[in-house]
């Protein structure tokens, strides 16, 4: 299972940091591995998150997934990503762009961390709507439950969540964005941020709305479908599947998409703190972002997600962690160490707190299963 589940990981791991050192050298084969440890740590809670969503899928919708959504996400995020920020920021071509990256590293990192402030309020809005969507929702399973429960009840209010962004960006804007962290020292970008984070807020709630929309279409579809197929058996007929559930499965996979863009910004960002040659981060990264999706498929189809309830939890918070640390970052630099840490041990704490929740559930069980035992063999 794991070696099925894992092995285009392993194989991706082994080709790309061979021809790092081989085109390179070791150097390059060290600084590679470092970048490829560190997206796994900084997206393990994006692969929690994202096979909440891809179990909802078929098993074709995850192969697709793990084919063309790993291209956009090595390709589009790991390498065109840079390339399109520093074609923006410096208003050259993207091939001027990669000569610069290639000839100039140096003049391309100061252009990257002057388009950080941009990047850090679009992603970090777009992940707090997701971390505060998720605690205004009423849930079975509590795992801060004096948190989670008074939270809930809260989430009534209508739109209370895009309030809430909105106020975080208002103050974002007031204070870290006036003294943003620029390559020549500090600037105020209060203009940039309030900007970068309402398209934050609008791009998931647009692409947010979109997957509901359709997935809410397609429990609609597979009730009429199951509808159908029952009357189809009581008269000896088939019926063939409708596209709608197509429709659906690819907005779910847009949404996905959107998903790991905005887990992948810290790590793209992180990564300049460790080197700036574009290649070697794309190599790095893409490593990185194979595990993650195999990892998510995994997570998926050993129902990992039923077994350990606070799990979903848990990543939840790292991405509420991580939201925050973005805005922070616009005026103050912390360590992707630190970054990556936050995220690791929030979900490691979910882990444990759902093991001992089956272990305290199987203990009851086994009682219950005893006391019955015994009341039978004692005629009871």
């Amino acid at each position: 299972m794991v070696l099925k589940t894992f092995g285009w990981s392993f194989a991706v791991t082994a080709l790309g940091l061979a021809f790092a050192a081989w085109q390179w050298g070791w150097e390059a084969f060290g600084i590679v591995l470092i970048l490829s440890i560190l997206e796994i740590s900084l997206s393990f809670d994006n692969a929690v998150v994202n096979a909440g969503i891809l179990k909802k899928m078929n098993a074709f919708w995850q192969k697709i997934f793990l084919t063309i959504g790993i291209l956009i996400a090595v390709f589009g995020m790991r390498l065109v990503f840079p390339v399109v920020i520093v074609a923006i920021s410096a208003k050259v071509g993207p091939i001027e762009a990669v000569q610069l990256a290639m000839d100039n590293p140096g003049r391309y990192e100061d252009l990257v961390t002057d388009a950080h402030a941009a990047i850090a309020a679009f992603g970090g809005m777009f992940l707090l709507m997701i971390f505060l969507d998720f605690m205004f929702e009423e849930r079975e399973h509590k795992w801060l439950a004096w948190l989670e429960r008074p939270v809930a009840k809260l989430g009534k209010v209508d739109m209370l969540s895009v309030c809430i962004a909105l106020i975080v960006l208002m103050i974002t804007a007031m204070t870290f964005a006036t003294q943003a962290h620029t390559s020549t020292g500090h600037a105020d970008k209060s203009a940039t941020v309030l900007l970068s984070g309402v398209a934050g807020l609008i791009t998931y709630l647009v692409v947010g709305g979109l997957s509901g929309y359709f997935e809410d279409k397609l429990e609609e579809e597979e009730e009429r479908e199951h509808e159908e197929e029952e009357q189809a058996k009581r008269e000896g007929k088939q019926v063939s599947a409708v596209g709608l559930a197509g429709k659906a499965a690819f907005f779910l996979f847009l949404y996905l998409e959107v998903l790991d863009a905005s887990f992948s910004f810290d790590g793209v960002i992180g990564a300049f703190a460790i080197t700036n040659h574009i290649f070697w981060m794309a190599l790095g990264l893409g490593i990185g972002a194979m595990y993650v999706r195999s990892l998510t498929v995994y997570l998926v189809r050993q129902g990992t997600l039923d077994d350990y309830v606070y799990l979903e939890h848990g990543a939840h918070y790292a991405i509420g962690a991580l939201a925050v640390i973005l805005l922070v970052t616009i005026q103050h630099e912390i360590s992707e160490i630190i970054t990556g840490l936050v995220g690791v041990l929030l979900i490691a704490a979910s882990f444990w707190s759902s093991l001992r929740r089956n272990k305290t559930l199987a203990a009851a069980e086994g009682k219950a299963d005893s006391g019955d035992k015994a009341g039978v063999s004692s005629g009871v």
